[in-house]
């Protein structure tokens, strides 16, 4: 620099033309985090770049967010497209989640996998505040019911992913809902539900003509009839899982085969012994490597 001339600090450039959208936003909210404790001036860039955040994903933070730093992150954001809080699953709550919920009507995709603490009012909060979500993970959250999944429905009009894994209190006719009124579904799971069954896999194919990945693996009650009506109403269907759905045999499986859709099933061998187990009542003492 030309003597005379003041030295130009990184806190003098234009925050929110320059360090907001071209520095801040490549570094890992992690760092970002810690960044703020240098200084005032650091603290107040830093608030200012988590309010204007479009993204939140809680794995970014560490291993174990604490409650008061979730809070603190987004109280006053009203801009969120991303949330992901599968690290806040073992303390979060309705009332740490609604207020969020509430002040983002922007919302595209949230991801609430594990997180068993919350209840059937934060799926129905996200239902009214995020009309235009398009990707949603409930995986592993057993209190989803019908009531709280109808009114998915009934407001996600856009939903195009849904992963309602091990959700094990829905049924076939919460599912046929869900599938007359999201027909844009490109990605759904139903895995590890006893509860589902033909009926609502044949809606499934017969309402979402889009859908691309399907997946039932342990839905014990899905038989080949609804597999066939995939294969007759679904033409865009990449992948289909069917593992441990036992009474599924190859003869169903041949046209998705032939097109190309990638299956994920027991080899025929695995079954049989699976249904041996099943017939005389003991597992075969041989650890065969498959």
């Amino acid at each position: 620099m030309e003597s005379g001339e003041a030295r130009k600090q990184l806190l003098d450039l234009p925050w929110e033309d320059i360090l907001l959208p071209h520095i801040l936003s490549y570094l890992p909210l992690r760092q970002l985090l810690s960044l703020q404790r240098v200084s005032k001036a650091f603290h107040s860039l830093i608030q200012l770049y988590v309010t204007n955040m479009r993204c939140f994903d809680s794995s970014q933070v560490g291993p174990h967010i604490p409650k008061a730093t979730f809070c603190s992150l987004l109280k006053d954001n009203e801009v969120l497209q991303q949330l992901a809080v599968q690290n806040c699953s073992d303390w979060l709550t309705d009332k740490e989640l609604l207020p969020v919920v509430g002040q983002n009507h922007h919302l595209q995709q949230i991801e609430l996998n594990g997180c068993v603490q919350l209840s059937r009012h934060a799926l129905v909060a996200i239902s009214l505040s995020c009309p235009n979500l398009h990707h949603l993970s409930l995986a592993h959250c057993e209190w989803v019911d019908s009531l709280s999944l109808r009114s998915l429905a009934d407001h996600c009009k856009e939903l195009e992913s849904l992963d309602l894994t091990a959700c094990r209190q829905l049924k076939d006719d919460a599912i046929c809902y869900l599938a007359q009124r999201c027909n844009k579904l490109k990605s759904l799971s139903l895995a590890v539900n006893a509860n589902v069954g033909d009926t609502a896999v044949e809606e499934i194919a017969k309402a979402c003509p889009e859908l691309e990945h399907l997946d039932l693996t342990g839905c014990l009650r899905v038989k080949n009839n609804s597999i066939r009506t995939l294969a007759e109403y679904c033409p865009k269907l990449r992948a289909l899982k069917v593992k441990h759905c036992h009474d599924i045999v190859e003869s169903s499986l041949s046209i998705l085969r032939s097109r190309g859709v990638e299956l994920d099933v027991e080899p025929p061998l695995q079954r049989a012994l699976v249904l041996l187990q099943d017939v005389v009542g003991f597992a075969p003492f041989i650890n065969l490597q498959i």
